[in-house]
């Protein structure tokens, strides 16, 4: 057996990788917390988590169970990342009022490339350190007889009817497709049992009784009575909203793809998180900052520099060091840096990037100067949903109504306002509060 020290640096004092995962907050529920902590501080484990392709970006939702996998990766262990080609076109009842879309298979394959390309950020695919895998490879050639014979034959409906993802549905209306999905998701892990010798599934704690099914199935299954776990990742709510954290503030999805959410976009949403979620958001997304270090920056008495470093170190995971730093410096050089003389301690290497010399470059959006063709002129309304600072006339209508929106600095009161042409330069910033803001760019 892989033996490998137990021990982990994570700041002032050393700390095993499961003792890790717990002081960052990646612990809900566990099949068994002593024997996972056991196995993970003495073996290299294979562990799993899935990952269903029903978009083509990963957004910042999606993100909790990612850093939990980065971080046991650098520990040693082998994650396994499992797109689910398959399980997509079905959908996970889990945690939604209604059914999902149903996708084709063509989109569904290349949400998987889009997929495997964004994790690959996160995760080292290469020389053996993964595996990316696709259930698809295994469910596309299954005999629906033999499955139901062979799987099925291992699964109490009364259990899968307690299941709170089901049982939430069941007034809505769940369909047998649905309420199959468990049964799937449990051959997942069987599958990767038995050919990468995977022992462990993580997931968010929405996934609990899909993932407790996948650990029964193989109990059921072996020969020999073999040791398989899995441990789940609380949900993290935004206090503000009082939703699933990875919202903007216009309710957006953050996401991974720069086409959707500039980099400077998704910088700006780390940016301006609440304050009371800064020191728990720096244990999970920023991995590098240890977790002593990470409540010691919340109570430096400069939260706004715990902020920047959140930001920066978020958008280098996901975007890459150099595009991190030019998020950084615009950011600074618009609305000024938290911290310019350096006197909050860190290990971030945000420390060393260079701001003097530097310019700001706005994140722009091009109109077309065919809206302004109405007699009347182009609605502010209508021109903050086209710039992306609002989803829709009427949140735009509320922003202004608010005092928070601006033309070059000069205030817009009027939520009927019209503009025409000749009013508004050919470039111009429009603001919707302090830190929302787009260089517009009439063509």
């Amino acid at each position: 057996m892989l033996r490998f020290p137990a021990r982990h640096f994570i700041g002032k004092e050393d700390m095993n990788i499961y003792g890790e995962l717990k002081a960052r907050g990646f612990i809900y529920q566990e099949t068994d917390g002593a024997a996972i902590e056991r196995k993970l501080n003495t073996e290299q484990v294979v562990f799993y988590v899935g990952f269903d392709p029903t978009g083509s970006s990963l957004h910042v939702g999606h993100l909790l169970p990612v850093m939990a996998m980065r971080l046991l990766q650098k520990a040693g262990h082998v994650p396994i990342v499992l797109v689910g080609g398959a399980t997509a076109q079905i959908g996970d009842p889990s945690g939604r009022s209604s059914a999902r879309n149903m996708l084709s298979r063509e989109t569904v394959a290349a949400n998987a490339e889009s997929l495997r390309s964004q994790l690959a950020r996160f995760i080292t695919l290469e020389n053996g350190k993964a595996h990316f895998v696709n259930n698809n490879d295994w469910f596309k050639d299954l005999r629906l007889l033999d499955f139901l014979r062979d799987i099925g034959s291992r699964f109490s409906v009364n259990r899968m009817l307690a299941q709170e993802s089901v049982r939430q549905r069941l007034e809505n209306g769940l369909s047998f497709l649905e309420f199959s999905y468990s049964l799937l998701q449990g051959y997942d892990f069987y599958h990767l049992n038995r050919t990468l010798n995977c022992t462990m599934e993580m997931g968010g704690q929405d996934q609990w009784g899909n993932m407790v099914a996948g650990t029964e199935l193989i109990r059921r299954m072996s020969d020999e009575k073999t040791e398989v776990h899995c441990l789940t990742i609380p949900l993290l709510i935004n206090p503000a909203t009082n939703q699933k954290f990875g919202k903007s503030i216009g309710g957006a999805s953050v996401w991974l793809d720069p086409e959707r959410t500039s980099v400077f976009d998704y910088y700006q949403f780390w940016r301006n998180c609440d304050d009371s979620m800064i020191a728990d958001l720096l244990r999970k997304f920023a991995l590098d900052i240890p977790v002593d270090e990470a409540q010691a920056l919340v109570g430096s008495g400069n939260i706004n520099r715990a902020k920047e470093i959140l930001a920066y170190e978020a958008t280098k995971l996901a975007h890459g060091r150099t595009e991190a730093e030019k998020a950084y410096i615009q950011a600074g050089m618009k609305f000024g840096f938290a911290d310019p003389d350096g006197k909050v301690a860190t290990t971030s290497d945000i420390k060393n990037v260079s701001t003097s010399g530097a310019s700001v470059e706005l994140p722009s959006v091009a109109i077309s100067a065919a809206l302004f063709e109405d007699e009347a002129g182009l609605w502010i309304a209508k021109l903050i949903v086209e710039a992306g600072l609002a989803k829709s006339t009427s949140e735009a209508r509320r922003l202004i109504q608010g005092n928070a929106v601006s033309i070059d600095d000069v205030k817009i009161t009027d939520p009927s306002r019209q503009f025409r042409r000749e009013e508004l330069k050919d470039s111009f910033v429009l603001k919707t509060g302090k830190k929302n803001f787009k260089r517009i760019v009439i063509q």
